[in-house]
């Protein structure tokens, strides 16, 4: 459907409203209720409306659910002592712990097979990061937090060797989604003349 903004200016609004209200919240301070089936199936459903240079569909999710969280876990101590050695085992506890955070914890993948399409890596990555954003709009909407997870371990040859990535893909980050336990002050953005310029 064409919305016309200068006709209906309710859509533009809450759209707006959404955009500049939504926080990343840490996945720690993330817990129940999380989202129940149809609201998940809502808040995945909004990635597919993400720009989509000639429908490659250059981007998977994987959840992992509660009963596969003790091997996610596995992974990410693994994760440390494959990139530090010397780690100790308190060290790999607390890397397994990130495996639990958040009621629906979902990964995203980059596909960036050229035998896809001829579609650049970088159009790729823009599509999935607009997928993303789209979830985490969705969620906000419906009253959940997120937040986004990366850090080193999302390099490593376990967690490819976890979500069976061949060698065109790339685990991007994670998504924790649940309620919002504890939220965090409201923090400045820059402003569009902090960002913006004129040729």
């Amino acid at each position: 459907m064409n919305v016309h903004w200068n006709e209906h200016q309710e859509p533009l609004g809450t759209a707006l409203t959404l955009i500049h209200t939504r926080q990343s919240t840490t996945s720690r301070f993330l817990g129940e209720p999380g989202p129940d089936r149809a609201q998940v199936e809502t808040i995945l459903d909004a990635a597919g409306a993400a720009p989509d240079h000639r429908r490659l569909t250059p981007w998977r999710l994987v959840i992992v659910p509660s009963e596969k969280r003790h091997l996610l876990a596995e992974a990410f101590a693994d994760a440390l002592s494959e990139r530090d050695p010397e780690a100790t085992e308190a060290q790999r506890k607390e890397a397994s712990e990130k495996a639990y955070r958040g009621p629906l914890l979902v990964a995203a993948i980059a596909r960036l097979d050229p035998a896809l399409g001829s579609v650049p890596a970088q159009e790729r990555l823009l599509s999935a990061g607009c997928a993303l954003q789209n979830m985490l709009l969705t969620a906000h909407a419906m009253g959940f937090g997120a937040g986004l997870l990366t850090g080193k371990s999302i390099y490593s040859k376990r967690l490819r060797q976890f979500f069976q990535l061949d060698d065109t893909e790339q685990l991007l980050c994670f998504m924790a989604l649940g309620a919002v336990l504890r939220a965090k002050p409201v923090t400045s953005r820059p402003s569009m003349n902090d960002y913006t310029t004129t040729l």
